[in-house]
């Protein structure tokens, strides 16, 4: 397939796990795409693997100077921007949400909501002519306990992309997707030293795998989801159909 031919995305937190796994897709399908990340050498080796259709912008994700550069970027280098998907998110407290400090919670919104938004609000003006989709959590669909704010924050998120893909259409779909537990690096504190007990939970009984969510952002990026708009799919191994009790 090349679904992505003479498309133009941005991929935010690109350089490794479920982004640079979603940038790799995009590629392999005909996409050019520009990935965002702060760590210039892990970015770098991440263009690298993908080729001379990649290109990368270091900076926070929050921060507006490096998101008014990325998209400059994309545009002056590719010619355009037709895709969004933003990925970047943080996790940097553990513990119940009555003691993770106020000025943590603030940053975690800020980062994994807040700028969410704001790449979407600069997209939309530098032209964005295709479809955003933003990674939420299976945390956001319930309680998450040890990972508390990282959950609300993704709550959160899933209804700004209800809000959003209503605000944007027809121009503009708006999708989300819900991972449960990815082996990523963000990730790893959920399973490491106990895989198998967590997979286990799960009726496919493994954890997910970066490409395991790169295939359904891309389904929801290209025409192929032309008439799905505000959903958010969850991708969580059938943990959702379990019931408890």
């Amino acid at each position: 397939m090349q679904r992505f031919a003479d498309k133009v995305a941005i991929v935010t937190g690109g350089s490794r796990g479920i982004g640079l796994a979603v940038a790799r897709r995009i590629v392999a399908e005909g996409g050019s795409v520009v990935i965002t990340g702060r760590k210039p050498d892990s970015l770098e080796e991440a263009v690298a693997g993908l080729g001379e259709r990649a290109s990368f912008v270091a900076g926070k994700a929050d921060d507006a100077d490096h998101r008014a550069e990325a998209i400059a970027h994309a545009v002056d280098r590719f010619g355009g921007l037709d895709h969004l998907v933003n990925n970047a998110g943080i996790n940097p407290a553990w513990g119940p949400a009555l003691e993770v400090e106020a000025s943590v919670v603030r940053k975690i919104i800020d980062v994994n909501v807040v700028a969410a938004l704001e790449w979407t609000r600069d997209a939309v003006a530098a032209g964005l002519r295709g479809s955003v989709v933003n990674t939420a959590s299976l945390a956001g669909t319930g309680a998450s306990p040890n990972i508390a704010f990282y959950g609300v924050s993704k709550a959160a998120l899933i209804n700004l992309t209800a809000q959003l893909a209503h605000e944007l259409a027809p121009r503009l779909r708006v999708n989300a997707v819900a991972p449960a537990v990815v082996r990523t690096r963000l990730a790893e504190a959920l399973f490491a030293d106990r895989e198998e007990e967590v997979a286990a939970a799960y009726p496919l009984r493994r954890l997910g795998e970066p490409d395991d969510v790169a295939g359904p952002v891309a389904f929801l990026l290209s025409e192929d989801a032309a008439w799905i708009t505000g959903q958010t799919l969850r991708i969580d191994g059938g943990a959702s159909i379990v019931s408890v009790g």
